[in-house]
């Protein structure tokens, strides 16, 4: 991210999401997917059924403030992607709980290596 795109003090929009939407959105950063693989990601994580009750109302809220683009993949199945507004509510919300985590170098360590693990 450059300078001139920096990350404000507070997580804006990401604040207004619930845990459930901001992990919809952080599968979303990988990669664009159809509803159900969003749905075996959520279950893999959270180690439970995800009801289509819950996932697809939260995919149209997250559509409808413009964090989520919805398409049609084919006449029974949409694609869901990321916005760039929907990335960067993942940024403002990692840089708020960033913020609240890294209290010494030991901590900012922690968070590097989990960055390197990650490339």
């Amino acid at each position: 991210m450059s300078e001139a795109q920096a990350v404000p003090d507070t997580p804006g929009i990401a604040r207004e999401l619930t845990a459930f939407q901001q992990n919809i959105l952080t599968i979303l950063a990988e990669e664009p997917r159809y509803g159900l693989a969003i749905k075996r990601e959520l279950e893999t994580y959270y180690d439970s059924e995800v009801n289509h009750g819950r996932l697809y109302p939260n995919l149209d809220e997250l559509v409808e403030m413009g964090l989520v683009e919805k398409s049609e993949l084919d006449k029974r199945t949409n694609q869901y992607s990321l916005t760039e507004d929907g990335y960067q509510a993942v940024l403002d919300q990692l840089d708020w709980t960033f913020d609240k985590i890294v209290t010494d170098g030991d901590r900012a360590g922690d968070l590097e290596e989990l960055i390197a693990r990650a490339r």
